[in-house]
């Protein structure tokens, strides 16, 4: 508990938030939604993809598509390739048992949001595969620019 209440007392200069996927099975239809508050506009961030998935992915990658929703602006959708292991060095990121977790910086360096507000990203798979198997949770990290992840 005193690990806990001391956590609770430092100021964290970042969002994250996860979605579980039910069933290992993340379905084309199913895509969470991250929604957070911008007020203070002179800072810049990091945006990153956070992934669980299990030993049993069948893939050494997994195409995701970005929606980014702004204030007073319509959603814009990016491709990206998110390399989840190589056949030289196996999985990325950290793992327990047959789950790992990969924490990815999409951005290309720090953002800077233009405008205070709502500000909405989306996740969706478009892999061939639906459902997609043992994927776990998916997720978005936005820090400020310096932090370590």
């Amino acid at each position: 508990m005193i690990v806990v209440y001391a956590a609770g007392c430092i100021k964290i200069d970042h969002f994250e938030k996860t979605s579980k996927i039910p069933s290992r099975e993340w379905y084309y239809d199913n895509k969470p939604q991250f929604s957070f508050d911008v007020s203070d506009t002179s800072l810049s961030y990091n945006i990153y993809i956070t992934l669980r998935h299990t030993d049993g992915y069948k893939y050494n990658n997994i195409w995701l598509r970005l929606g980014s929703k702004f204030p007073g602006d319509s959603t814009r959708f990016q491709n990206i390739d998110l390399v989840l292991a190589s056949d030289a060095k196996g999985w990325e990121g950290t793992g327990l048992n047959d789950i790992y977790e990969v924490r990815k910086l999409i951005s290309r360096g720090s953002v800077a949001f233009a405008r205070p507000g709502e500000y909405t990203f989306s996740v969706e798979q478009i892999m061939r595969e639906n459902p997609l198997q043992n994927v776990l949770n998916v997720g978005i990290r936005i820090e400020k620019a310096g932090m370590q992840p």
